[in-house]
């Protein structure tokens, strides 16, 4: 088995591991940065990273303009709003439990518009593997979820339907990136979804926040990984399963982040696992295994 194919058969799990990161890099970086500055300042960086990467290995640019437009209109769907929308509602009181509810929507929309915006037939089993993987994101975020007053949620109606338009967003986005750039070099085409995310996230960060950023080393690692390891590692992982396989078993994998998270934060912060959660996480894994099988 050489590289290539190895890389393929790992890049779930790969994918999982890295984009489960975000949520604790977001946590990171609260209170030192705002967040709209934040990933302004993440979309160049991992632009320039990627021009210096395309340059070095020779990558192949876009010939025509409907193709630049393209990879433009991919990042805003991918990035400025839906990474922008979660982390602008967090930063504004949205319980982080809830927001990770609203993602988790994710797969059972794609699923729902996948027959008519990809042509994919979504099987019996594969319903089932998404539910499946619901109830157990769902069990996994109970302790947290049990946490949320009912009544406060009203305080954060705004915060909470940013949040619903950045689902919609990376789940149109992905089905725009499926249909739209199923060829073409994925590193200059990634560089030009993070100019389009920059160029729509830039203003709205000059026009609702001071753009506080205070440079320490905990903001500059947050920054660092959020560059090397989620826009570059984890976003190319997912581009590349898109391009590969069907959008549905693709947004399936949404549903092992929360597990993955809730074991991140019991190594690093401590926190404690239970039995609800462990079963949780159990169900999760069976739920995507039956939505992404063959």
């Amino acid at each position: 088995m050489d590289r290539s194919q190895l890389l393929i058969r790992l890049a779930p799990a790969l994918f999982v591991l890295l984009w489960s990161t975000g949520w604790l890099s977001a946590r990171a970086a609260a209170p030192y940065a705002d967040p709209l500055t934040f990933l302004t300042l993440r979309y160049l960086l991992a632009a320039a990273a990627l021009l210096v990467v395309a340059q070095a290995m020779g990558a192949t640019w876009p010939t025509t303009k409907r193709a630049v437009g393209h990879g433009l209109v991919s990042g805003v769907l991918l990035h400025a709003i839906y990474l922008g929308g979660v982390w602008w509602a967090i930063r504004h009181g949205m319980p982080t439990a809830v927001s990770g509810v609203i993602a988790a929507i994710q797969p059972i929309l794609t699923a729902l518009l996948a027959p008519r915006l990809a042509g994919e037939t979504i099987s019996r089993t594969q319903w089932a593997g998404i539910a499946l993987g619901f109830a157990g994101m769902a069990l996994v975020l109970q302790p947290k979820l049990a946490e949320v007053e009912t009544g406060a949620l009203a305080d954060v109606a705004v915060p909470m339907l940013v949040n619903v338009v950045g689902m919609v967003g990376v789940t149109l986005g992905t089905f725009y990136q499926k249909r739209f750039i199923a060829v073409g070099d994925l590193r200059t085409m990634t560089l030009l979804q993070y100019l389009g995310a920059a160029l729509v996230t830039a203003p709205l960060a000059f026009a609702l926040e001071p753009m506080h950023v205070v440079w320490n080393v905990q903001i500059v690692a947050t920054m660092i990984w959020a560059v090397l390891g989620l826009s570059l590692g984890a976003i190319g992982l997912w581009l590349m399963l898109i391009r590969r396989g069907a959008v549905s078993r693709a947004a399936a994998l949404v549903y092992l982040v929360p597990p993955t998270v809730a074991v991140e934060a019991m190594l690093l912060f401590g926190e404690k696992l239970g039995a609800i959660q462990i079963l949780g996480m159990l169900v999760a894994v069976a739920g995507v295994a039956l939505a992404v099988r063959r």
